[in-house]
C-alpha cells in the first residue's frame, strides 16, 4: 500500500515508525512531517486542514490509505473529503469528531448514553459561568468548549482561580475555543487513558496508558500537552477496562450511530478511576500525544493491520497481540514551555543514540537545516524505550535522555513515578 499520514508531531513520527515496520507498506508519505520523520519517510508540504488539497495530493501520489493524526484536520472534515474522493481513511467524520471538538456535545451524548461522567454546566456568558462557580464552589474544572491543543483545561482549586480562568477564556486566551465554556465537577481518583478502535459497528480495545500533564516534577505546575507517558496503565485493570467498555465506550458509540454519525477511527477515552469505578473525563478523536508513542512502541507492525481493519470495517475479525512488556516516553521540551520559549536552538547527540524495537527518539517540534537538527516547538523530542518491566524501560529512556546535548531543553526526571511508587 501507498500510505499518507497527516501531521508533524511525535505522535505522527511514532505512527510512521510503526507503519514502516509492516511489509504491507510500500511507500509512506507524511505531511508535513519533521526532521525525524524525514529520516524514515518522504515528507510533503501542503495545508493538511484543506480537504481538497489533501485529496488532490492523494490522487496525484496514488495513495491507497490515509491516516489522519491530529484533531484539527478531523474537525475540519478532511476525512469526509477523502472518503468522498474514494480513499480509504482512518479517522472519524467531521460530525463524529465533535466528540473532541465540542465538550458540551460530548456531555450531551454521554447524558443520552447514560455514561458516567462529571456533573457540568455549559455557558456562553461569563457572568452566568461565574454565578455557577459561586454556587457550587471549588475545586472545579473550567474547560474551553472547543479545540485548544490540549491546553484549554484549568483545574481551579479556589473560586478565584475559576473566576480568573473564566475571564481568560471569554477574554480570548484560547481563541475561538473559549467562546463557550464547560464547568465540571472536580473528580477525585487516578486518571488513565483507554484507546479503542472503532469501525462504525465493532469496537476493539488496543491498550492503555497514563500521561503526565503537569510541567513540573511531582505533577506540579500548569498543564501542558503532556510531559511523558507509560503503557500499560496499572490502574486500568482488566475488570475496570471491561466496565469502561460496557458502561462508557459502547453506549457512546451506540448513541453516535443512532444519531447518524457512526464513529470510525481511534477513540481515546480519558478515565478517572476511584474505588474501581471508571468515569469519563473526556474523549479525544485521535491518538494521544505522547501516549501514542508508547502504544506504537509496544504494538509495532500490527498497528497498521489494526488501523486498516478499522477503516475497512473488519474489526470483528481483528485481535491485538500484546507482549508482556512496558514502554515509557520522556518529553524533552524547550525551556519556558508551556509559556514562551526560544526557537531555533540546536540539538546534538541524537546520531549516537540507539534506534531499534526497544529504543527510539520520536521527533515532535524539530526541523533539519544545514545538516543540523533544530528545535522549533514547545515539546520537541519524545525519548521512548521498551522493557520487560517499567523500571527497565524507564532506565533505558533516561539513559538516552542523558545522551542528548541540548542546553536549552528541559524534562521531568519522574515520569512513571505513580506506577513505580
Amino acid at each position: 500500500m501507498n500510505i499518507l499520514i497527516l501531521g508533524s508531531g511525535g505522535r505522527e513520527h511514532a505512527l510512521a515508525w510503526a507503519v514502516m515496520q509492516n511489509p504491507k507498506c510500500d511507500k509512506l508519505i507524511v505531511a508535513p512531517g519533521n526532521a525525524g520523520i524525514a529520516q524514515i519517510a518522504d515528507c510533503a508540504s501542503f495545508d493538511i486542514e484543506d480537504g481538497g488539497a489533501v485529496a488532490a495530493f492523494a490522487e496525484e501520489n496514488a495513495i491507497d490509505f490515509a491516516i489522519i493524526g491530529p484533531e484539527a484536520p478531523l474537525a475540519a472534515g478532511v476525512a469526509d473529503r477523502l472518503r468522498a474522493a474514494g480513499l480509504l481513511v482512518f479517522g472519524p467524520s467531521e460530525a463524529a469528531a465533535r466528540l473532541e471538538a465540542s465538550k458540551s456535545f460530548t456531555k450531551e451524548v454521554c447524558d443520552a448514553a447514560g455514561a458516567p461522567t462529571a456533573a457540568y454546566g455549559h455557558f456562553t456568558d461569563a457572568e452566568a459561568a461565574k454565578a455557577h462557580v459561586r454556587k457550587h464552589g471549588a475545586p472545579t474544572v473550567v474547560k474551553a468548549d472547543g479545540l485548544a491543543a490540549g491546553k484549554g483545561v484549568i483545574i481551579a482549586m479556589t473560586e478565584a482561580e475559576a473566576i480568573a480562568a473564566i475571564d481568560d477564556m471569554f477574554g480570548g486566551a484560547f481563541g475561538g475555543a473559549g467562546a463557550e465554556v464547560v464547568i465540571e465537577e472536580f473528580m477525585e481518583g487516578e486518571e488513565a487513558s483507554l484507546f479503542v478502535l472503532v469501525d462504525g459497528e465493532d469496537v476493539l480495545a488496543i491498550g492503555s496508558a497514563q500521561d503526565h500533564k503537569r510541567v513540573g516534577e511531582g505533577d506540579t505546575g500548569p498543564n501542558t500537552g503532556g510531559m511523558g507517558a507509560y503503557s500499560p496503565a496499572p490502574v486500568l485493570s482488566a475488570e475496570i477496562e471491561a466496565r469502561a467498555m460496557e458502561e462508557i465506550v459502547k453506549p457512546t458509540m451506540r448513541v453516535m450511530a443512532e444519531r447518524g454519525m457512526p464513529y470510525q477511527g481511534v477513540l481515546y477515552a480519558g478515565l478517572m478511576i476511584k474505588d474501581g469505578l471508571p468515569r469519563l473525563v473526556e474523549y479525544n478523536v485521535r491518538f494521544g500525544d505522547p501516549e501514542c508513542q508508547v502504544l506504537m512502541m509496544r504494538l509495532g507492525a500490527q498497528a497498521l493491520d489494526l488501523m486498516h481493519a478499522a477503516a475497512e470495517g473488519r474489526l470483528g475479525e481483528a485481535q491485538v497481540n500484546w507482549g508482556d512488556d512496558h514502554a515509557i516516553t520522556v518529553v524533552m521540551a524547550a525551556e519556558g514551555y508551556p509559556g514562551s520559549y526560544e526557537k531555533g536552538t540546536e540539538i546534538k547527540g541524537l546520531d549516537a543514540l540507539p534506534e531499534d524495537s526497544s529504543n527510539m527518539v520520536f521527533h515532535a517540534g524539530t526541523k533539519a537545516e544545514d545538516g543540523k537538527v533544530l528545535a522549533v516547538g514547545g515539546r520537541v523530542l519524545n525519548v521512548t524505550a521498551r522493557g520487560d518491566t517499567l523500571q527497565e524501560a524507564r532506565d533505558r529512556a533516561y539513559a538516552m535522555v542523558d545522551g542528548v546535548e541540548w542546553p536549552q531543553g528541559f524534562f521531568r526526571r519522574d515520569i512513571g513515578w505513580r506506577a513505580l511508587d
